[in-house]
Protein backbone atom coordinates (compact mmCIF):
# COMPACT_ATOMS: atom_id res chain seq x y z
CA UNK A 1 0.00 0.00 0.00
CA UNK A 2 1.66 3.69 -0.87
CA UNK A 3 1.42 6.18 1.61
CA UNK A 4 2.40 9.83 2.35
CA UNK A 5 3.22 12.39 -0.32
CA UNK A 6 3.72 9.49 -2.87
CA UNK A 7 0.30 8.52 -2.86
CA UNK A 8 -0.79 12.44 -3.12
CA UNK A 9 1.32 12.55 -6.07
CA UNK A 10 -0.26 9.20 -7.24
CA UNK A 11 -3.92 10.66 -6.68
CA UNK A 12 -3.42 14.02 -8.41
CA UNK A 13 -2.05 12.30 -11.24
CA UNK A 14 -5.13 9.90 -11.56
CA UNK A 15 -7.11 13.22 -11.06
CA UNK A 16 -5.07 15.18 -13.14
CA UNK A 17 -5.43 12.77 -16.43
CA UNK A 18 -9.14 12.10 -15.56
CA UNK A 19 -10.44 15.65 -15.18
CA UNK A 20 -7.63 16.49 -18.24
CA UNK A 21 -8.73 13.61 -20.67
CA UNK A 22 -12.32 12.10 -19.41
CA UNK A 23 -14.26 13.67 -22.11
CA UNK A 24 -11.98 12.38 -24.69
CA UNK A 25 -11.94 8.72 -22.77
CA UNK A 26 -15.61 8.79 -22.76
CA UNK A 27 -15.75 9.62 -26.72
CA UNK A 28 -13.44 6.97 -27.20
CA UNK A 29 -16.12 4.71 -24.97
CA UNK A 30 -19.33 5.79 -26.98
CA UNK A 31 -18.03 5.52 -30.36
CA UNK A 32 -16.34 2.18 -29.50
CA UNK A 33 -19.73 0.43 -29.08
CA UNK A 34 -20.88 1.34 -31.91
CA UNK A 35 -17.86 0.35 -34.30
CA UNK A 36 -17.80 -2.87 -33.12
CA UNK A 37 -20.63 -3.74 -35.26
CA UNK A 38 -19.50 -1.00 -38.11
CA UNK A 39 -19.91 -3.91 -41.04
CA UNK A 40 -23.57 -5.02 -40.30
CA UNK A 41 -24.84 -1.65 -39.05
CA UNK A 42 -23.07 -0.48 -42.72
CA UNK A 43 -24.58 -3.17 -44.78
CA UNK A 44 -27.84 -2.47 -42.84
CA UNK A 45 -28.14 1.11 -43.69
CA UNK A 46 -26.93 0.58 -47.08
CA UNK A 47 -27.95 -3.05 -48.57
CA UNK A 48 -27.99 -1.17 -51.95
CA UNK A 49 -24.13 -0.48 -51.78
CA UNK A 50 -22.64 -3.30 -49.23
CA UNK A 51 -25.28 -6.26 -49.90
CA UNK A 52 -24.92 -9.09 -53.08
CA UNK A 53 -27.64 -8.87 -55.59
CA UNK A 54 -28.13 -12.79 -54.32
CA UNK A 55 -26.10 -15.48 -52.03
CA UNK A 56 -22.56 -16.56 -53.34
CA UNK A 57 -23.28 -20.61 -53.33
CA UNK A 58 -19.38 -21.12 -53.14
CA UNK A 59 -16.00 -19.55 -52.30
CA UNK A 60 -14.72 -17.02 -54.09
CA UNK A 61 -12.43 -18.19 -56.87
CA UNK A 62 -9.53 -16.70 -58.66
CA UNK A 63 -11.51 -16.48 -62.21
CA UNK A 64 -13.74 -14.22 -60.18
CA UNK A 65 -11.62 -12.22 -58.83
CA UNK A 66 -9.91 -11.42 -62.31
CA UNK A 67 -13.45 -10.66 -63.70
CA UNK A 68 -13.96 -8.23 -60.80
CA UNK A 69 -10.68 -6.87 -61.71
CA UNK A 70 -11.17 -6.50 -65.62
CA UNK A 71 -14.29 -5.26 -64.55
CA UNK A 72 -13.36 -2.57 -63.02
CA UNK A 73 -10.08 -1.88 -65.97
CA UNK A 74 -11.89 0.36 -67.96
CA UNK A 75 -12.37 4.30 -66.67
CA UNK A 76 -13.75 5.64 -64.54
CA UNK A 77 -11.59 3.05 -62.51
CA UNK A 78 -9.06 1.48 -63.43
CA UNK A 79 -6.55 -0.90 -61.13
CA UNK A 80 -7.24 -0.25 -57.54
CA UNK A 81 -4.73 -0.29 -54.82
CA UNK A 82 -6.44 -2.53 -53.02
CA UNK A 83 -9.18 -5.41 -53.55
CA UNK A 84 -11.23 -6.35 -50.25
CA UNK A 85 -12.57 -9.83 -51.41
CA UNK A 86 -16.22 -10.39 -49.73
CA UNK A 87 -16.18 -11.11 -45.42
CA UNK A 88 -19.51 -13.64 -46.20
CA UNK A 89 -21.87 -15.35 -48.55
CA UNK A 90 -23.79 -11.72 -48.97
CA UNK A 91 -20.67 -9.79 -49.10
CA UNK A 92 -19.61 -7.69 -51.94
CA UNK A 93 -16.17 -6.51 -53.43
CA UNK A 94 -14.69 -4.23 -52.42
CA UNK A 95 -11.80 -1.77 -54.55
CA UNK A 96 -9.86 1.31 -53.34
CA UNK A 97 -8.51 4.41 -54.88
CA UNK A 98 -6.29 7.12 -53.82
CA UNK A 99 -8.32 10.26 -53.89
CA UNK A 100 -6.94 12.76 -55.67
CA UNK A 101 -6.98 16.95 -55.66
CA UNK A 102 -5.17 19.68 -57.02
CA UNK A 103 -1.86 18.92 -54.86
CA UNK A 104 -1.82 15.32 -55.45
CA UNK A 105 -2.99 12.45 -53.82
CA UNK A 106 -5.04 13.84 -50.64
CA UNK A 107 -4.03 11.97 -47.34
CA UNK A 108 -6.71 10.14 -45.35
CA UNK A 109 -9.17 9.84 -48.24
CA UNK A 110 -9.88 6.66 -50.35
CA UNK A 111 -12.21 5.86 -52.83
CA UNK A 112 -14.43 3.00 -52.30
CA UNK A 113 -15.90 1.17 -55.28
CA UNK A 114 -18.09 -1.77 -54.66
CA UNK A 115 -19.00 -4.88 -56.72
CA UNK A 116 -21.41 -7.50 -57.06
CA UNK A 117 -19.59 -10.95 -56.54
CA UNK A 118 -22.55 -12.50 -58.92
CA UNK A 119 -23.19 -9.48 -61.35
CA UNK A 120 -20.39 -8.18 -61.39
CA UNK A 121 -21.91 -4.45 -61.85
CA UNK A 122 -20.62 -1.52 -59.89
CA UNK A 123 -23.05 -0.73 -57.07
CA UNK A 124 -21.78 2.30 -56.34
CA UNK A 125 -18.80 4.47 -54.71
CA UNK A 126 -18.10 6.70 -51.64
CA UNK A 127 -15.32 8.30 -50.30
CA UNK A 128 -13.85 6.80 -47.52
CA UNK A 129 -12.43 9.14 -44.54
CA UNK A 130 -15.05 11.84 -45.88
CA UNK A 131 -17.32 13.15 -42.68
CA UNK A 132 -21.39 13.02 -43.06
CA UNK A 133 -24.20 12.02 -41.59
CA UNK A 134 -25.62 10.28 -44.18
CA UNK A 135 -26.06 6.76 -44.63
CA UNK A 136 -23.07 5.96 -46.39
CA UNK A 137 -20.65 8.12 -44.71
CA UNK A 138 -22.34 7.72 -41.01
CA UNK A 139 -20.37 4.68 -39.93
CA UNK A 140 -17.10 5.54 -42.24
CA UNK A 141 -17.58 8.53 -39.81
CA UNK A 142 -18.11 7.54 -36.71
CA UNK A 143 -15.03 5.16 -37.35
CA UNK A 144 -12.87 7.81 -38.20
CA UNK A 145 -14.11 10.32 -35.18
CA UNK A 146 -13.18 7.29 -33.05
CA UNK A 147 -9.54 6.26 -34.46
CA UNK A 148 -8.56 10.17 -36.11
CA UNK A 149 -10.61 12.61 -34.75
CA UNK A 150 -11.79 13.41 -37.70
CA UNK A 151 -8.41 15.05 -38.05
CA UNK A 152 -6.56 12.71 -39.89
CA UNK A 153 -3.13 11.72 -39.00
CA UNK A 154 -2.78 14.37 -36.27
CA UNK A 155 -5.48 13.13 -34.10
CA UNK A 156 -4.35 9.48 -35.12
CA UNK A 157 -1.84 10.91 -32.99
CA UNK A 158 -4.07 12.56 -30.34
CA UNK A 159 -5.67 9.49 -29.39
CA UNK A 160 -3.10 7.28 -29.54
CA UNK A 161 -1.12 9.49 -26.49
CA UNK A 162 -4.93 9.52 -25.24
CA UNK A 163 -4.56 5.37 -25.08
CA UNK A 164 -0.99 5.55 -23.81
CA UNK A 165 -2.21 8.30 -20.89
CA UNK A 166 -5.28 5.61 -20.26
CA UNK A 167 -3.12 2.89 -19.52
CA UNK A 168 -0.64 5.10 -16.98
CA UNK A 169 -3.76 6.12 -15.15
CA UNK A 170 -5.30 2.79 -14.67
CA UNK A 171 -2.25 1.79 -13.55
CA UNK A 172 -1.67 4.33 -10.62
CA UNK A 173 -5.48 3.92 -9.87
CA UNK A 174 -4.26 0.16 -9.26
CA UNK A 175 -1.44 1.62 -7.01
CA UNK A 176 -3.76 4.45 -5.23
CA UNK A 177 -6.82 1.62 -4.19
CA UNK A 178 -4.02 -1.43 -3.42
CA UNK A 179 -5.11 -2.07 0.58
CA UNK A 180 -3.23 -3.21 3.58
CA UNK A 181 -2.60 -7.27 2.99
CA UNK A 182 -4.79 -7.74 5.61
CA UNK A 183 -8.38 -9.78 4.88
CA UNK A 184 -10.72 -7.23 6.16
CA UNK A 185 -9.13 -4.07 4.31
CA UNK A 186 -8.79 -6.48 1.04
CA UNK A 187 -13.08 -7.30 1.25
CA UNK A 188 -13.19 -3.35 2.15
CA UNK A 189 -11.56 -2.54 -1.10
CA UNK A 190 -13.78 -4.69 -3.50
CA UNK A 191 -17.17 -3.66 -1.41
CA UNK A 192 -19.59 -1.43 -3.07
CA UNK A 193 -21.26 0.39 0.31
CA UNK A 194 -23.92 2.62 0.78
CA UNK A 195 -24.46 3.50 4.21
CA UNK A 196 -26.90 6.47 3.77
CA UNK A 197 -24.34 8.06 2.03
CA UNK A 198 -24.73 8.73 -1.82
CA UNK A 199 -20.93 10.50 -1.83
CA UNK A 200 -20.02 7.10 0.16
CA UNK A 201 -21.41 5.19 -2.45
CA UNK A 202 -20.45 7.03 -5.27
CA UNK A 203 -16.73 6.81 -3.83
CA UNK A 204 -17.09 2.68 -3.14
CA UNK A 205 -18.43 1.91 -6.99
CA UNK A 206 -15.35 3.80 -8.55
CA UNK A 207 -12.49 2.28 -6.47
CA UNK A 208 -14.25 -1.21 -6.51
CA UNK A 209 -15.84 -1.00 -10.19
CA UNK A 210 -12.41 0.66 -10.98
CA UNK A 211 -10.20 -1.92 -10.09
CA UNK A 212 -12.57 -4.83 -11.29
CA UNK A 213 -12.26 -3.09 -14.81
CA UNK A 214 -8.71 -2.17 -14.59
CA UNK A 215 -7.81 -5.74 -16.73
CA UNK A 216 -9.78 -4.76 -19.56
CA UNK A 217 -9.14 -0.96 -19.57
CA UNK A 218 -5.57 -1.64 -19.82
CA UNK A 219 -5.46 -3.99 -22.74
CA UNK A 220 -8.16 -1.23 -24.63
CA UNK A 221 -5.55 1.47 -23.28
CA UNK A 222 -2.42 -0.30 -24.63
CA UNK A 223 -3.69 -1.85 -28.20
CA UNK A 224 -5.34 1.13 -28.74
CA UNK A 225 -1.49 3.12 -28.16
CA UNK A 226 0.15 0.29 -30.12
CA UNK A 227 -2.77 0.57 -33.13
CA UNK A 228 -2.73 4.34 -33.52
CA UNK A 229 1.04 4.88 -32.86
CA UNK A 230 2.77 1.49 -33.83
CA UNK A 231 6.23 3.08 -33.97
CA UNK A 232 6.18 3.87 -30.11
CA UNK A 233 5.01 0.22 -28.89
CA UNK A 234 6.60 -1.97 -31.22
CA UNK A 235 10.13 -1.03 -29.59
CA UNK A 236 8.91 -1.48 -26.42
CA UNK A 237 7.95 -4.79 -26.88
CA UNK A 238 10.63 -6.07 -28.95
CA UNK A 239 12.76 -4.72 -25.98
CA UNK A 240 11.03 -7.98 -23.49
CA UNK A 241 10.05 -10.57 -25.95
CA UNK A 242 10.99 -11.50 -29.86
CA UNK A 243 8.85 -9.41 -32.28
CA UNK A 244 10.09 -9.33 -36.37
CA UNK A 245 11.60 -6.89 -37.95
CA UNK A 246 9.96 -4.73 -41.13
CA UNK A 247 10.62 -5.92 -44.26
CA UNK A 248 10.72 -4.61 -47.97
CA UNK A 249 9.82 -7.30 -49.80
CA UNK A 250 10.81 -6.22 -53.63
CA UNK A 251 10.00 -8.27 -57.12
CA UNK A 252 13.15 -9.02 -59.49
CA UNK A 253 13.74 -6.46 -62.43
CA UNK A 254 11.42 -6.60 -65.35
CA UNK A 255 11.46 -9.49 -67.44
CA UNK A 256 12.37 -8.51 -71.26
CA UNK A 257 9.19 -8.45 -72.63
CA UNK A 258 7.18 -10.13 -69.54
CA UNK A 259 4.28 -8.81 -68.32
CA UNK A 260 3.27 -8.38 -64.48
CA UNK A 261 0.78 -11.34 -63.45
CA UNK A 262 -3.08 -10.11 -63.07
CA UNK A 263 -5.06 -10.81 -59.73
CA UNK A 264 -6.62 -14.07 -60.63
CA UNK A 265 -2.99 -15.45 -61.27
CA UNK A 266 -1.71 -13.90 -58.05
CA UNK A 267 -4.81 -15.49 -55.54
CA UNK A 268 -4.12 -18.44 -57.36
CA UNK A 269 -0.13 -18.60 -56.44
CA UNK A 270 -1.12 -17.66 -52.48
CA UNK A 271 -3.89 -20.23 -52.78
CA UNK A 272 -1.37 -22.89 -53.43
CA UNK A 273 0.78 -21.54 -50.76
CA UNK A 274 -1.97 -21.83 -48.14
CA UNK A 275 -5.04 -23.79 -50.18
CA UNK A 276 -6.58 -24.63 -46.65
CA UNK A 277 -6.63 -20.69 -45.98
CA UNK A 278 -9.42 -17.98 -47.51
CA UNK A 279 -7.91 -15.34 -49.48
CA UNK A 280 -9.47 -11.76 -47.97
CA UNK A 281 -7.09 -9.03 -49.30
CA UNK A 282 -5.13 -8.38 -52.60
CA UNK A 283 -2.65 -5.43 -52.43
CA UNK A 284 -1.55 -4.55 -55.61
CA UNK A 285 2.03 -2.87 -56.78
CA UNK A 286 1.75 0.95 -56.92
CA UNK A 287 5.16 1.04 -58.41
CA UNK A 288 7.88 -1.04 -60.21
CA UNK A 289 9.72 -3.40 -57.93
CA UNK A 290 6.72 -3.56 -55.35
CA UNK A 291 5.40 -7.02 -54.95
CA UNK A 292 1.77 -7.93 -54.38
CA UNK A 293 0.89 -9.02 -50.84
CA UNK A 294 -1.96 -11.03 -49.81
CA UNK A 295 -4.13 -11.35 -46.67
CA UNK A 296 -5.35 -14.82 -45.92
CA UNK A 297 -7.23 -16.15 -42.62
CA UNK A 298 -6.11 -19.81 -42.02
CA UNK A 299 -8.68 -21.60 -39.31
CA UNK A 300 -7.86 -20.96 -36.00
CA UNK A 301 -6.50 -17.44 -36.29
CA UNK A 302 -7.46 -15.21 -33.58
CA UNK A 303 -8.23 -12.20 -36.41
CA UNK A 304 -11.10 -13.69 -37.17
CA UNK A 305 -12.50 -11.14 -40.01
CA UNK A 306 -9.54 -10.85 -42.30
CA UNK A 307 -6.62 -12.80 -40.82
CA UNK A 308 -3.37 -11.91 -39.98
CA UNK A 309 -1.54 -13.83 -42.44
CA UNK A 310 0.59 -11.99 -44.67
CA UNK A 311 2.38 -13.46 -47.99
CA UNK A 312 4.39 -11.08 -50.70
CA UNK A 313 4.86 -12.53 -53.96
CA UNK A 314 7.03 -11.47 -56.66
CA UNK A 315 4.80 -9.44 -59.61
CA UNK A 316 6.26 -11.16 -62.22
CA UNK A 317 6.76 -14.79 -61.40
CA UNK A 318 4.23 -15.42 -58.10
CA UNK A 319 7.22 -16.12 -55.87
CA UNK A 320 6.87 -16.26 -52.64
CA UNK A 321 9.17 -13.37 -50.91
CA UNK A 322 7.97 -12.95 -47.70
CA UNK A 323 5.50 -14.16 -45.18
CA UNK A 324 4.29 -13.58 -41.61
CA UNK A 325 2.27 -16.37 -40.27
CA UNK A 326 0.33 -16.29 -36.86
CA UNK A 327 -0.18 -19.65 -35.99
CA UNK A 328 4.09 -19.57 -36.50
CA UNK A 329 5.61 -16.50 -34.92
CA UNK A 330 7.32 -15.40 -32.22
CA UNK A 331 6.37 -14.54 -29.14
CA UNK A 332 6.38 -10.97 -29.93
CA UNK A 333 4.20 -11.38 -32.94
CA UNK A 334 1.97 -13.18 -31.74
CA UNK A 335 1.26 -10.42 -28.82
CA UNK A 336 0.87 -7.77 -31.58
CA UNK A 337 -1.29 -10.07 -32.97
CA UNK A 338 -3.61 -10.36 -30.20
CA UNK A 339 -4.14 -6.65 -29.48
CA UNK A 340 -6.67 -5.45 -32.33
CA UNK A 341 -9.11 -8.90 -31.78
CA UNK A 342 -8.50 -8.02 -28.21
CA UNK A 343 -9.78 -4.43 -28.74
CA UNK A 344 -12.72 -4.66 -30.86
CA UNK A 345 -13.40 -7.91 -28.52
CA UNK A 346 -13.42 -10.37 -31.85
CA UNK A 347 -10.93 -12.39 -30.32
CA UNK A 348 -13.73 -14.16 -27.75
CA UNK A 349 -16.38 -14.35 -30.97
CA UNK A 350 -19.92 -12.92 -30.66
CA UNK A 351 -19.79 -13.01 -26.91
CA UNK A 352 -16.48 -10.66 -27.03
CA UNK A 353 -17.93 -8.17 -28.91
CA UNK A 354 -21.34 -7.74 -27.14
CA UNK A 355 -18.77 -7.75 -23.73
CA UNK A 356 -16.91 -4.58 -25.33
CA UNK A 357 -20.13 -2.80 -26.72
CA UNK A 358 -21.11 -2.70 -23.17
CA UNK A 359 -17.81 -2.10 -21.59
CA UNK A 360 -17.52 0.94 -23.99
CA UNK A 361 -19.86 2.64 -21.11
CA UNK A 362 -17.43 2.35 -18.34
CA UNK A 363 -15.02 5.50 -19.28
CA UNK A 364 -18.58 7.42 -19.08
CA UNK A 365 -19.23 5.63 -15.65
CA UNK A 366 -15.82 6.28 -14.53
CA UNK A 367 -15.79 9.82 -15.42
CA UNK A 368 -18.91 10.72 -13.88
CA UNK A 369 -18.19 9.11 -10.41
CA UNK A 370 -14.72 10.62 -10.99
CA UNK A 371 -16.25 14.04 -11.02
CA UNK A 372 -18.18 13.69 -8.27
CA UNK A 373 -15.47 12.39 -5.83
CA UNK A 374 -13.52 15.73 -7.08
CA UNK A 375 -16.08 18.16 -6.88
CA UNK A 376 -17.29 16.52 -3.44
CA UNK A 377 -13.48 17.00 -2.00
CA UNK A 378 -13.28 20.62 -3.62
CA UNK A 379 -16.37 21.59 -2.10
CA UNK A 380 -14.76 20.35 1.60
CA UNK A 381 -12.05 22.12 1.37
CA UNK A 382 -13.25 25.36 0.39
CA UNK A 383 -15.31 24.91 3.00
CA UNK A 384 -12.56 24.25 5.10
CA UNK A 385 -10.19 26.91 3.86
CA UNK A 386 -13.75 29.18 5.10
CA UNK A 387 -13.86 28.07 8.31
CA UNK A 388 -10.03 28.55 9.18
CA UNK A 389 -10.24 31.68 7.83
CA UNK A 390 -13.01 32.31 9.95
CA UNK A 391 -11.23 31.39 13.02
CA UNK A 392 -8.75 33.62 12.29
CA UNK A 393 -10.30 36.07 12.15
CA UNK A 394 -11.89 35.69 14.88
CA UNK A 395 -8.61 35.31 17.14
CA UNK A 396 -7.33 38.13 15.17
CA UNK A 397 -10.64 40.38 16.33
Amino acid sequence: MVTGRLRVVFVKLHLYIGLSLGLLFVLMGLTGMTIAWRDELDAWLNPDLLVASAPMTAPVSPATVQAVTERLAAPPYGKPTLLMLPAHADGVFTAWYPVKGPAGVVPGRSRQVMVDPVTLEVKGERVWGEAGLSRRLLLPTLFHLHRYLLSGDTGKTITGVAGMLLLLTTLVGVVVWWPKMKLRSVVQAFRIAHGGSWSRFNYSLHRAGGILAAPVLATIAFSGWYLNLPKWVTPIVAGVVTVTPPARHVSAPTPAGARALDAGEIMAAAQAQYPQAQVTRISFPRKPGDAFEIRLRQAGEVRQDTGATRLWLDAWTGQRLGVRDPRDAPAGDTLLNWLFPLHTGEAFGLPGRVFITLFGLAPLAFAVTGVLIWWKRRRGHQRHVVKVAQRVGVRGG
